[in-house]
């Protein structure tokens, strides 16, 4: 999170809280169902509790992992699961201060900061093809 927050430019203006839960599928998808009104499982969904892009501080909000989608994903992918659950934690936790990809411009930035995090982190970029 550390890098997230120093490559993203967030302001942490005092002691913060952020909650990461591993669950199954089916939970995951009960939650996509109750929140999003996709019937089916997703890899993580964030629930933030702050202003986009505002003041770090407080409870930040939670990012819920779907253990058998990101295994299933990883797989597939031919990565280490321990890359893909990385990508996603700090995807999901780009969410939380307030980023999206509803649009391509969006998308463009938020991937680009997601790849500049994960490189710092060792990973390799997600979003490279082959």
């Amino acid at each position: 999170m550390r890098e997230a927050l120093q490559r993203s430019g967030a302001r942490v203006t005092g002691v913060a809280e952020l909650s990461i839960l591993l669950t199954d599928d089916a939970a995951q998808q009960a939650l996509n169902r109750q929140w999003r009104g996709i019937d089916k499982p997703t890899n993580v969904l964030s629930f933030p509790q702050i202003e986009p892009f505002g003041p770090v501080v407080g409870l930040l909000g939670d990012i819920v992992l779907a253990r058998e989608t990101v295994e299933r994903e990883a797989a597939a992918e031919g990565i280490p699961f321990v890359h893909h659950f990385t990508h996603l934690v700090v995807h999901g936790f780009l969410h939380i201060l307030g980023y999206d990809h509803v649009d391509d411009d969006d998308a463009t930035t938020m991937e680009a900061l997601e790849t500049e995090i994960l490189g710092v982190l060792g990973i390799p970029d997600p979003y490279q093809e082959g």
